[in-house]
């Protein structure tokens, strides 16, 4: 697991407060909505802000693209390290 991956995890449990969710505990390949963490769209929006405020990454709309990095903790990882990179 990556530093980057502790710390989304990390920030999921906190950000939407999952308080029997321990970070550590989440599959980084586990999908986030749906089945998996069980995440719904209002979650998503929270995480959004969460993601914006913390990385400073920017999300302008919600496409299938965007869709695909909000799959899994890794999925999401990738996503930041390609937005700072870039």
């Amino acid at each position: 697991m990556t530093d980057l991956e502790l710390s989304l995890k990390r920030l999921i449990v906190d950000a939407l407060k999952l308080e029997d969710v321990n970070p550590e505990e989440i599959d980084a390949e586990e999908p986030l909505f749906g089945v998996g963490l069980g995440l719904d769209s209002i979650d998503a929006l929270e995480l959004g802000v969460a993601l914006r405020k913390a990385y400073g990454i920017k999300i302008e709309s919600v496409t299938d693209e965007i869709k695909v990095h909000f799959f899994s903790v890794r999925s999401l990882a990738r996503f930041i390290a390609e937005q700072k990179r870039g």
